[in-house]
């Protein structure tokens, strides 16, 4: 299975929860940071799950993630 990442622009990140809800796989969560607009951001909460699908990134009002997926190589996991 395709493994991804999710780069969060903190700055841009208003924390709405938006991406959280939409995840399928249940990857991301409010960190315990803020931005300097005072906004807690979200980050990958748990990693290992996420697939790279990309859900997240067009629910974003703020366009603040950037999600990569890897394939794996060789075709093994």
């Amino acid at each position: 299975m395709p493994k991804g990442i999710v780069i969060v622009e903190k700055e841009r990140c208003k924390g709405c929860g938006l991406c959280i809800e939409a995840c399928p796989f249940g990857v991301l969560g409010f960190s315990s940071d803020y931005n300097s607009s005072g906004y807690r951001v979200v980050h990958m909460e748990h990693p290992e799950k996420c697939t790279g699908c990309a859900v997240c990134g067009y629910v974003c009002p703020d366009v603040a993630l950037e999600i990569y997926r890897r394939e794996p190589v060789g075709g093994t996991v």
